[in-house]
């Protein structure tokens, strides 16, 4: 009979450092991305001149006179609040009834026109609704984030229980976990490889559509900014709330979803020949 070996706090700790260090050395590719995209916008501004598309230089400018400015934090952080709660409800919602529909081809084939129906409707419809309902508050930013993201986070939770290696399943009953033990352990990781890209779609769907219902229900936020630079023709002022907008995206992706991610996925990271076997 076998036993498992006991693993130290010092060896616990030397995986999570180098799965941290990992993770941060995989951002030079990122970073290479962004600066692909600063040559081809200077690129676009040397083209058509500032009055058109301002420089990537005078835009940063611009978002470090955003940052010095008070009122630009509650703008931001409005915003921030409106989109993480909405795709917290999108998550929470849409991950569960995924799952269960994952477990219940029945509730999945019913599931699956109504999915198709939501998906089709524009994000603009579901602004104007919520603009009836809700009037220019926050319920009509989140309900709109919960409509528009809730669909992708639900393919991606079923995609994932739909394909799962029920032999894993099976050999996990047969060495007696039970139906919980199994799910957390067997099942729900293995709905990461679906899951997680539904959730960072669902995420980034929630930023543009909390902008886009800002802007239109006249609710503040960054929307409400975008709105003024636009009145104001202020080229610079409006690439500057983008920025902002995407610097918060990519500040709640890689510090809440990737994490969890990680760590969900560490026994494909032990399969790996540079991994770290148990």
């Amino acid at each position: 009979m076998t036993t498992r070996r006991h693993v130290s706090l010092p060896e616990r700790l030397a995986d999570r450092i180098g799965r941290v260090l990992e993770f941060l050395w995989s951002g030079w590719a990122g970073i290479a991305a962004m600066c692909l995209l600063a040559a081809v916008w200077q690129a676009g501004h040397e083209a058509y001149g500032s009055f058109i598309l301002t420089s990537p230089v005078e835009t940063l400018q611009a978002a470090g006179a955003l940052s010095a400015d008070p009122r630009a934090w509650i703008i931001a952080f409005t915003t921030l609040q409106r989109a993480v709660t909405g795709f917290a409800l999108a998550a929470l919602l849409g991950g569960g009834l995924g799952i269960v529909a994952g477990y219940s081809p029945a509730t999945m084939r019913l599931a699956s026109p109504l999915v198709t129906v939501i998906l089709g409707v524009p994000p603009i419809a579901w602004i104007v609704l919520a603009m009836i309902w809700f009037g220019g508050s926050d319920a009509t930013v989140r309900t709109v984030i919960l409509i528009a993201a809730l669909p992708v986070v639900f393919l991606g939770a079923a995609r994932g229980i739909l394909t799962r290696d029920r032999g894993l399943d099976r050999m996990a009953q047969a060495f007696g976990a039970g139906p919980l033990r199994r799910f957390v352990s067997v099942g729900l990781r293995q709905t990461t490889t679906t899951l997680f890209p539904g959730l960072a779609l669902a995420l980034g769907t929630s930023f543009k559509v909390a902008v886009m219902a800002e802007l239109l229900a006249n609710a503040g936020g960054i929307g409400g900014a975008l709105a003024d630079a636009r009145t104001n023709l202020d080229i610079a002022d409006a690439l500057a709330w983008v920025i902002v907008s995407v610097a918060l995206l990519i500040a709640v992706e890689y510090t809440l979803i990737y994490p969890v991610k990680g760590e969900l996925d560490r026994w494909r990271r032990a399969a790996q020949p540079w991994g770290i076997k148990r």
